[in-house]
């Protein structure tokens, strides 16, 4: 292999893992962010499916501080099948400054991915969550149960913003 295609190649991967760290088009991340307000536990009220949480119920996201600073993030969930907890830990940075939510969240070593809160209410009792695509969507609550007119206030934004709404997986 000649040193331009390894080149290609080198910057190839360089623009992919900077683009899981990007934001959609159009999703910008809520500013004045407080995130010691924003710790704490977290229940899923709907999401896009993905493999990592494919056939899960009961999906909650705890955060807390490390001792570096960065954010730890405990996401568990119970089997539908099986019945068994599962959980994984990962760790969050922030992308630029912390007054701003959009973080970058890895699960797996050196691999991150955008963590973006562009919906957030005052009171931090709800939040809309993406990812670096609009293949990624959370709704989280601090209680397993909201109201209706935030349920359709979500997904009247998110399909705004090019979401694939009619694919949402929403908690019982």
């Amino acid at each position: 292999m000649n040193n331009g295609y390894r080149w290609t190649g080198v910057i190839g991967c360089l623009l992919t893992l900077i683009a899981c760290t990007g934001l959609p088009e159009g999703v910008q991340p809520v500013s004045g962010f407080d995130k010691d307000r924003y710790l704490g536990t977290w229940h899923e009220i709907a999401r896009l499916d993905h493999s990592f949480e494919r056939g899960l119920v009961d999906v909650i996201a705890e955060y807390s501080v490390n001792e570096d600073g960065s954010l730890r993030v405990l996401n568990s969930g119970t089997d539908e099948e099986t019945g068994e907890r599962r959980s994984a830990e990962g760790r969050a940075l922030f992308v630029a400054d912390e007054g701003v939510a959009h973080l970058k969240v890895s699960f797996f070593g050196p691999f991150y991915g955008s963590y973006i809160v562009f919906e957030l209410d005052p009171d931090y009792g709800y939040a809309y969550v993406s990812g670096f695509n609009t293949e990624y969507l959370w709704l989280l609550a601090r209680e397993p149960v909201i109201s209706e007119k935030v349920k359709k206030d979500f997904v009247a934004r998110a399909l705004e913003l090019g979401f694939a709404t009619e694919k949402l997986i929403w908690s019982r």
